[in-house]
């Protein structure tokens, strides 16, 4: 999904750094740039080797060019930014900051949304305030992406249409998060399923957790199969197939103690002949 990210990124940065309008067709507005300095330091944000970069690149920009169309686009990269190298609260600070500048943008909700519901806890005072914020998002953006139109009139209709499966994915997946975190464990499967069958490239991410639900649940036979899948992925992260190992061996432990007789438990007593 982050290469779908990826993809639509470069698409709305060739829109908007061309200087010219798009086509007369149904398309998102795309910022654009009012100079060549702008364009190199909207520029600068795409090229960034790392997050650290992105977010200097992007601090820059609002710095020197104050009412850049790109603030939305600046702030959102920030925030993502922000959510690749861990960092919660400053997160969600830049997905905040991006939805008062643009109350359209998906990915900021999405953002919000997912590391909302993923990082409250059983005992937390405020648990159900912030899961229905997360939800809130989760079903903005779902909202937000059924009629959005494509970022620009050359991008094939199947690639827009597999990357608004992947993001609707996200946001079934947050909607996973926060059942799971109300321990309601069949709507938890129930979301962490739509998000895998309904995504054009599934999150083998999203695999695990479904695998994890499974096994607080019983189903571990479900557990193993979702987790070979992953494991049997070629392009899967190392650090997810060592989750998903993790989580296999449990759920073959947990079956076979599951089969065990009740310790204590009386034998059955032989048949006679």
């Amino acid at each position: 999904m982050k290469e779908t990210y990826r993809m639509l990124a470069g698409l709305m940065l060739a829109a908007s750094l061309s200087l010219s309008p798009l086509a007369a067709q149904e398309v998102q507005k795309q910022p654009q740039v009012k100079s060549q300095k702008e364009a190199e330091a909207v520029m600068a944000i795409f090229q960034a080797p790392d997050a650290d970069s992105r977010i200097k690149a992007a601090q820059e920009l609002l710095t020197k060019f104050a009412d850049t169309e790109f603030k939305a686009i600046a702030m959102q990269m920030i925030a993502a930014s922000y959510q690749q190298k861990n960092d919660f609260e400053n997160m969600v600070v830049w997905a905040e900051r991006t939805l008062e500048v643009d109350p359209k943008s998906y990915h900021a909700m999405l953002m919000l949304a997912s590391g909302i519901a993923q990082r409250t806890r059983e005992f937390d005072l405020d648990r159900e305030e912030k899961l229905a914020r997360a939800e809130k998002y989760a079903h903005q953006a779902m909202e937000i992406l059924k009629t959005l139109p494509k970022p620009r009139p050359d991008v094939p209709d199947d690639q827009w249409e597999a990357a608004k499966k992947d993001f609707t994915a996200q946001a079934h997946e947050a909607l996973g998060l926060a059942a799971l975190a109300r321990k309601k464990y069949d709507v938890a499967i129930a979301e962490f399923k739509l998000a895998i069958e309904g995504a054009a490239n599934p999150d083998p991410a999203t695999m695990v957790r479904l695998g994890h639900v499974y096994n607080l649940t019983g189903k571990h036979d479900e557990a193993i199969a979702i987790l070979d899948k992953v494991m049997n992925d070629a392009d899967a992260h190392p650090t997810i197939k060592q989750f998903a190992q993790a989580e296999r061996a449990r759920a073959y432990q947990m079956k076979q103690a599951a089969q065990k007789p009740a310790e204590g438990a009386p034998k059955p007593e032989a048949k006679q002949p």
